[in-house]
């Protein structure tokens, strides 16, 4: 999967299909009911859980492509930047010591 096109493809989908465009903060809202449903679906153990992660990386592309960020550039810069972090366990808990 390319990621890239994905993300355009998303922003494809809810130009033509008159979502919103506009409103950022409406799409953190819509992205956070999403997360509320996967997690609920989760925990009643629905067999939609799958659908509903699908529905988070979908409104977190379009929210991108909003904000005018290359969400699979972004993804690659921070695993760099996670796999140069150093951890130390500090009472059972992963506690970043340095970057």
């Amino acid at each position: 999967m390319n990621l890239k096109k994905m993300q355009k493809e998303v922003w494809e989908n809810k130009v033509n299909k008159g979502f919103n465009t506009t409103n950022a903060e409406k799409e953190f809202c819509l992205l956070y009911g999403e997360v509320a449903e996967a997690y609920e679906a989760y925990r009643k153990k629905k067999n939609d859980l799958n659908e509903e992660l699908a529905d988070i990386a979908i409104y977190l592309l379009g929210l991108s492509e909003m904000l005018g960020f290359d969400l699979e550039e972004e993804i690659v810069k921070k695993v760099e930047k996670n796999k140069k972090r150093v951890y130390k366990k500090i009472d059972g808990v992963n506690v970043r010591v340095s970057d």
